[in-house]
């Protein structure tokens, strides 16, 4: 398997409730390149494809990134993930810089920083 790089989406096996351990669903890859190669596990963002949309979610057009129906982000779901987890990937290429940093705003807001809108 390749290493997954920032901003790729991949199918990836989440962590769940203890009475369902994990679920096969797309996630966004924001760890930095260098610790994807060096580490086991990568900082992974959760898709979904319903969302209510908010300050810690971003909405992705069917197409970005290789997803095909329109999704959101929950960032305020980060989680780190083992690469053995990671099924299948990358669906398309990197997102936008401009979805990658606003995944970045709302990781941060969800960590109870106050940040403003660009």
């Amino acid at each position: 398997m390749p290493d997954p790089r920032r901003g790729e989406i991949w199918y990836i096996y989440t962590p769940g409730l203890p009475r369902d351990p994990h679920q096969l669903r797309p996630g966004l890859v924001i760890s930095d390149d260098t610790r994807n190669r060096r580490r086991d596990d990568l900082l992974v963002i959760p898709v979904f494809s319903t969302a209510r949309l908010g300050p810690t979610r971003v909405a992705l057009r069917a197409g970005t990134g290789g997803i095909d129906h329109d999704s959101a982000l929950f960032c305020e779901e980060i989680s780190t993930i083992d690469r053995d987890f990671f099924v299948d990937g990358p669906l398309g290429p990197p997102v936008p810089e401009s979805i990658l940093q606003s995944t970045l705003r709302a990781v941060r807001r969800a960590l109870g920083e106050v940040i403003p809108e660009p």
